[in-house]
């Protein structure tokens, strides 16, 4: 079992506090981070990656401080960011290798995992091809097997799934979900749906600081009585629209619905069902001060 501990993690750019006193203790299974533009999101997965020096507070792997731990922990961290733009020339297969070098790897250990990740990933089929032929999934699940060589402790996914079309994302949310029984995966996403289905508790940061650790059931389920709908025509829902600056428009075959998260609900809304992230980060991040 594979523990991080995040103590009074703090972190300042001059006056400036944009991570404050984070206190986490993570083990193996999927975390999903929350929380608005700014929030500290990508600062504590720097920080994680010990990509930045922080102002304060400790990081432990396994009661370690990573500080302390240097070239070591840093193989123990794998990390996919979104893909912007890989190799188009390398072969997935070249791909594979070549990040394994960067990483230290014995060849013999490369050529072995290179190819179970390609078939974890499914993809052994296509470790000849050329990455510049490949759909944006197809490279997303490559930058995953990537991220898993050396079988990395900890895993950072930041967007993996973003821009797949929706077969696409199933089979890559599977594919994480399926590796996170000996792993801690932080999985850094704006696609609420990837949350709900495979992350276990979720990391809510809002300017800073850490304002939820719970399960998505335990999010939804605190804010029920918070989250309300009106059913009217299109001039209804616009003026509730101004009057409350944000909210979901949802059309129906007969008008619109107007979904709000805050904390008083009008008497002219009604319940809502079907709670879910969405509304919660509208509730939290968008919503309270």
């Amino acid at each position: 079992m594979t523990q991080l501990e995040i103590k009074k993690l703090t972190k300042k750019y001059g006056k400036k506090t944009v991570l404050d006193n984070i206190d986490l203790s993570l083990e193996n299974g999927v975390y999903g981070i929350l929380g608005a533009n700014g929030a500290g999101k990508s600062t504590l997965l720097k920080l994680i990656t010990d990509n930045i020096k922080r102002t304060n507070g400790e990081i432990l792997l396994n009661g370690k401080e990573i500080l302390e731990m240097g070239a070591e922990y840093r193989k123990n961290i794998g990390y996919a960011p979104q893909v912007q733009g890989l190799f188009e020339d390398f072969t997935a297969g070249q791909f594979i290798r070549y990040i394994g070098a960067l990483k230290g790897m014995k060849r013999k250990d490369i050529k072995e995992q290179s190819g179970e990740l390609l078939e974890l990933v499914g993809l052994d089929s296509f470790s000849h091809l050329r990455l510049g032929s490949f759909s944006g999934g197809m490279k997303q699940r490559v930058m995953l097997a990537a991220a898993m060589l050396g079988d990395p402790k900890i895993l950072i996914l930041d967007e993996p799934t973003s821009g797949l079309d929706p077969e696409e994302r199933i089979r890559l949310r599977n594919r994480i979900a399926e590796i996170s029984d000996n792993k801690i995966v932080l999985l850094a996403t704006h696609v609420m749906s990837d949350i709900e289905c495979i992350a276990q508790r979720v990391i809510f940061l809002k300017k800073g600081r850490l304002i939820r650790f719970s399960t998505p059931r335990e999010l939804t389920d605190e804010i029920r009585e918070n989250v309300g709908e009106f059913f009217g025509n299109a001039g209804e829902i616009s003026e509730l629209k101004q009057r409350f600056g944000k909210g979901q428009i949802i059309r129906q075959d007969d008008g619109f619905i107007f979904r709000i998260a805050e904390e008083e609900i009008p008497d002219n809304f009604s319940p809502a069902a079907n709670i879910n992230l969405e509304d919660v980060y509208l509730f939290y991040a968008e919503g309270r001060k």
